[in-house]
């Protein structure tokens, strides 16, 4: 059986290059709805939610799909818990024959201040279990991002701790606005492409 970047790299006619897989990371339960390590689903709550679609259960997640301009939004938010999250990842990759260059993995980031938005095709986990496990599931850090900003100006001593707790006031009144900007990136990034949503979003 082919690695899974060797499936990609050949490019076969078998990949649908008009399906995206949209993936926000998070943990499952009711205690992680409102932390900040779950703004990944948060994010794509949000987008299903302005397009009236319903979540399914499925194998490794849970799926809801949109259809804008001729191509498929395929959104999913992993089951497996944040640490095993490249599972679904390259699951629902196979299953829906998604060229890697049509994943977006959303997730939170601890290094950068909050409500920072990045955009990048390629990169390292930087520390983050979740990225760590899409890498080595893929095979490959050459897949696109949107990070979220989820740190302070002066870092917690219990990063565990911060990134499981909920939002604060402060963070309460500024997210929605942060989310809505997420979701025109997720929709720009399918139908424009990764450069023209980089260099029309980074640093807004």
């Amino acid at each position: 059986m082919l690695f899974f970047k060797e499936l990609f790299k050949k490019k076969t006619p078998s990949l649908d290059m008009k399906k995206y897989l949209i993936v926000g990371l998070g943990n499952i339960g009711l205690e992680y709805d409102n932390t900040r390590h779950n703004i990944g689903f948060q994010i794509l709550d949000h987008l299903a939610e302005k397009n009236k679609v319903l979540w399914e259960t499925k194998k490794l997640a849970s799926l809801s799909i949109i259809k804008k301009k001729g191509k498929k939004f395929i959104f999913i938010k992993p089951t497996t818990f944040m640490n095993r999250s490249g599972k679904a990842v390259r699951y629902w990759a196979l299953q829906e024959k998604v060229n890697i260059e049509n994943i977006l993995i959303v997730t939170d980031d601890l290094h950068l201040p909050f409500g920072t938005l990045r955009l990048k095709g390629k990169g390292s986990p930087a520390g983050h279990n979740g990225l760590k496990d899409v890498e080595s599931e893929l095979n490959t850090p050459n897949y696109a991002r949107l990070r979220f900003g989820i740190g302070q100006e002066k870092k917690p001593f219990d990063q565990v701790k911060f990134v499981l707790d909920n939002w604060n006031t402060r963070e309460q009144k500024h997210i929605k606005g942060r989310i809505e900007l997420c979701n025109e990136i997720i929709i720009n990034f399918v139908l424009e492409g990764l450069n023209s949503t980089m260099n029309r979003f980074n640093g807004k």
